[in-house]
């Protein structure tokens, strides 16, 4: 039954004598390790249609979706970490395949007549792959790719003549955006991947068409494709998948960022490793023109000339000896680019060294060690703030604001950065064991627990008040403050210390720290706040001054030449200190260095800080996580 079925199906078909052709095809000098890059690039191929198409069911194109629907595959969808991860490091594979493809192809002069034809079909699709590779970089909706994208499509402006139309056409329109997406998901999922199979055909159709370079010899008798080559391809691609899916779950998936944000520049913003060369190229360059384009060119020129200069044997000494060496390049500036984006990473700060009075020496070092120190701290701020967003999903679900709506909302994420932007050159908020934000030098007091009995503590022991904890670094050392505390606070007796340690309760009451409620409560309780607030009004020594000769505590007091600590550390005191520290109720009778950065309540497009980022700042400042 099953007999007759064939042959029905090959009287119509033919497909015996197809499938003969295919198997029985004789390879001159025998099967040869170095002829299987050619179907492990078929094979990887054929891996990214299946897994893309699988991702597809899940992906959805779209600025306000996409970075979503990418971490419902890395963590909701069964598998989808393992299928993501497959496509994406299959994708890194076909590169290095590419390569090894290329040279094998050249060193075989596989490219001479009359195999020109399929030789510039196989640079279309050299060119194609990389197409795929450039537009999926973009489509996890990633900081990572968003902005190595962007860098991309920049420098597609260069292109003479219609350089702004190409970066519009590639853009969508004037700005990044979901256009961008959809478009370069379009070219990824549609176009890119139907020229790639019609041209494989092509390529196919001609290798079939004039069989393989190699001639017959007698120390190596001709052996036909099935089974020898068949075998070896296939050990080929075993050993390839085995590959890949080790990568897959030593990585657990690929990598992933926090969602695309045009207001957050990232300063790790690179391409993939098959493109840092080019990256690295530009550098080299004050002509962006001589490198992104005049150069490219020039190699892509050279490339499909080769089975033209190759006709001669000189020719094609020249082309293989041409071609290895813009590897070898190619390989060097990628190594190249890795150690200047790592430089920083375990050597010794610049202000740290001595480099005997050679100042060039020093600006150099200097150079590259900030630009490798803004990267990694950049890498490290993207791993934390992406592990903080995936913490922040399982806890509350995504809005229909999307992703980047918690991530806005997070002080956690929003207010180390609104810090260092506005704060650190001034002030540090750093526990001093080297976990948070240090300002070189500090000039103001640090933040770190701002509120809390322990800071207020530190500020009123004259131990401390001169550290740069505190005024230490500051023109504050000259006021009445620091003055109080080292003398009137200096040598307290037991009695003393226990108003002191009541006074700071008080005090520090006001801010209402989350970590502070059920010890403000026992103080309420117990009545520690009410003799705090009595003790506001004695003074310590005979004849000195009290903190209320200064201070306002709520109806205690008026307002005076120190700020009013109704509600001190508090998010609406805070608020308004950073707002504007020369108001009444803070500084306006002294000279304040700090600068107002919300004063401006009629038009707020003028301040340093919305009130949204003025929130986040405040409550990451108080820890309120």
């Amino acid at each position: 039954m099953m007999d007759k079925l064939l042959q029905w199906l090959d009287h119509r078909t033919g497909y015996k004598a197809t499938l003969s052709d295919a198997l029985y095809e004789n390879v001159p000098g025998g099967a040869r390790w170095r002829y299987i890059t050619g179907s492990m690039l078929v094979f990887a191929f054929v891996t990214q249609a299946i897994t893309g198409l699988i991702l597809w069911t899940a992906y959805s194109a779209s600025s306000q979706t996409a970075w979503e629907s990418v971490y419902y595959i890395q963590h909701e969808m069964t598998a989808g970490w393992f299928l993501r991860g497959v496509h994406h490091n299959m994708a890194q594979a076909m590169i290095i395949l590419l390569v090894l493809h290329m040279l094998q192809v050249v060193i075989d002069g596989a490219y001479k007549p009359p195999r020109e034809f399929n030789f510039w079909i196989g640079l279309i699709l050299m060119l194609l792959i990389l197409g795929l590779a450039l537009t999926g970089y973009l489509l996890p909706w990633d900081q990572k790719g968003f902005w190595a994208t962007s860098v991309a499509t920049n420098l597609s402006s260069l292109t003479p003549l219609v350089g702004d139309q190409v970066q519009q056409v590639a853009v969508g329109g004037p700005e990044y955006g979901h256009h961008t997406l959809t478009r370069f998901f379009a070219l990824h999922a549609g176009l890119l991947p139907a020229l790639l199979v019609m041209f494989l055909g092509i390529h196919v159709a001609f290798f079939r068409r004039h069989g393989i370079s190699a001639e017959s010899s007698p120390n190596r008798p001709d052996q036909y494709f099935w089974p020898h080559q068949v075998l070896k391809d296939a050990i080929g691609c075993f050993v390839l998948m085995i590959v890949i899916v080790g990568a897959v779950i030593y990585t657990h998936g690929a990598e992933m960022t926090a969602p695309a944000d045009a207001s957050e520049p990232y300063a790790a913003a690179r391409p993939e490793w098959y493109f840092l060369f080019l990256f690295q190229m530009l550098k080299m360059f004050e002509n962006e023109f001589v490198g992104a384009i005049v150069l490219p060119g020039a190699v892509m020129a050279f490339l499909f000339l080769m089975p033209l200069t190759g006709r001669v044997k000189m020719g094609h000494i020249v082309n293989v000896v041409v071609l290895v060496v813009l590897m070898v390049g190619a390989g060097y500036l990628t190594v190249e680019a890795w150690n200047e984006d790592n430089f920083a990473d375990g050597r010794t700060k610049p202000s740290e060294m001595d480099f005997g009075g050679d100042q060039d020496a020093e600006d150099a070092y200097t150079e590259k060690f900030e630009a490798s120190e803004s990267f990694l701290n950049a890498q490290e701020q993207a791993e934390k703030d992406y592990e903080r967003l995936v913490r922040l999903i399982e806890r509350k679900g995504i809005p229909k604001g999307g992703a980047i709506e918690l991530q806005r909302n997070d002080p956690f994420t929003q207010g180390p950065k609104l810090f260092a932007r506005h704060c650190k050159s001034c002030h540090s908020r750093d526990d001093g064991g080297g976990e948070g934000i240090v300002a070189n030098p500090p000039v103001a007091p640090n933040l770190h627990g701002i509120g809390s009995r322990d800071w207020l503590s530190g500020l009123l022991d004259p131990e401390q008040i001169s550290t740069d904890r505190y005024f230490g670094g500051t023109a504050l050392m000259e006021l009445d403050m620091h003055s109080f505390v080292m003398s009137d606070l200096a040598d307290l007796d037991e009695n003393g210390k226990t108003r002191l340690e009541k006074i700071v309760m008080a005090v520090s009451a006001e801010a209402k720290l989350l970590s502070q409620t059920d010890l403000d409560a026992t103080a309420a309780t117990d009545g520690s706040i009410a003799a705090g607030l009595e003790a506001f009004q004695v003074a310590f020594v005979k004849d000195s001054s009290s903190c209320i000769d200064c201070h306002k505590l709520g109806d205690i007091g008026d307002l005076g030449s120190a700020p009013d600590l109704t509600g001190w550390g508090s998010r609406e005191w805070l608020r308004g200190m950073i707002a504007n520290p020369n108001h009444e109720r803070f500084y306006a009778n002294s000279d304040s260095s700090m600068p107002a950065f919300a004063e401006n309540s009629e038009d707020p497009s003028r301040n340093q800080l919305t009130d949204h980022e003025l929130d986040m700042l405040v409550r990451w400042l108080r820890d309120e996580d």
